[in-house]
């Protein structure tokens, strides 16, 4: 197994881009991973590994090989190393360089005839995003879309944001006009979470396919939702402000639609 003491070491200053530079993650097709439970989860979504870097006082070899069944590309560090490379303060020891998915509408796979979809169009804040994906996995919705992306999935912030939600949920990326023909084509109707013209989000029936789509705080949903919307939806507010937390309306939301399907 090879070993790397020095922060110059080409692949640690690799390792370094990736975290920074969404551009570079595009092109390479690359992101890292931290922490074991994160791995965990990436592994079991089917994401592939390019290499591991593990300090050896944390978490030794033998545990990273039980991981998976994958050939793995082990890389030792230094623990000056590891504090370099490690996005967060407890990463357990793992930094992981892993291959991204195809986030394309065509990879979705529906296994009923009724699927329950998230969508969050033009969220820009990781945290949010991540909020978002942690909901959605709570919910165990069928696909989570998200339109008009501002920034890329794999940015650190929504991996640790989401806490690996990530990797658990069916997540498609496009257009807002590309996803509202997606719906169609799979007869999906749509709700959209708006303040016109909308009844109280509690009046109406999710139970057969549908779509829930949240806006940003700033904006709200584009004219393009409102108008492909079977109806547009409100969720009452009682205090002072006439909004929410995006990932806050879309747990509102997403689980009054569980709830009629009795969360199944």
């Amino acid at each position: 197994m090879q070993y790397i003491s020095s922060t110059q070491n080409a692949l640690v200053k690799k390792v370094l881009q990736l975290q920074e530079k969404s551009r570079l993650r595009k092109k390479e097709g690359l992101f890292t991973v931290e922490g074991i439970r994160e791995l965990t989860l990436a592994l079991n979504g089917g994401y592939e590994i390019d290499t591991v870097l593990l300090y050896e006082g944390l978490v030794s070899e033998a545990e990273i090989n039980k991981l998976t069944n994958q050939q793995i590309n082990l890389v030792s560090v230094s623990k000056e190393v590891h504090q370099k490379i490690a996005y967060r303060s407890s990463t357990e020891g793992v930094v992981a360089i892993l291959k991204t998915k195809s986030n394309s509408l065509d990879s979705i796979i529906f296994n009923t005839n009724t699927p329950l979809v998230l969508i969050a169009e033009a969220p820009e804040k990781p945290g949010n995003i991540g909020a978002i994906l942690r909901t959605a996995d709570a919910a165990n919705v069928d696909a989570i879309f998200i339109a008009n992306p501002k920034t890329d999935l794999y940015n650190p912030n929504i991996i640790r944001s989401s806490v690996g939600c990530v990797f658990t949920n069916q997540i498609a990326t496009g257009t807002t006009e590309e996803i509202i023909d997606f719906l169609a084509a799979n007869n999906i109707h749509i709700y959209a979470a708006t303040l016109q013209n909308s009844n109280e989000y509690h009046q109406e029936d999710y139970t057969k396919a549908s779509a829930i789509v949240v806006g940003t705080e700033a904006t709200g949903l584009s004219k393009e939702w409102r108008d492909a919307a079977k109806q547009n939806i409100i969720i009452p507010m009682q205090g002072q402000i006439d909004s929410m937390n995006v990932s806050v309306a879309a747990g509102i939301l997403i689980f009054e639609a569980k709830r009629q399907r009795k969360f199944n």
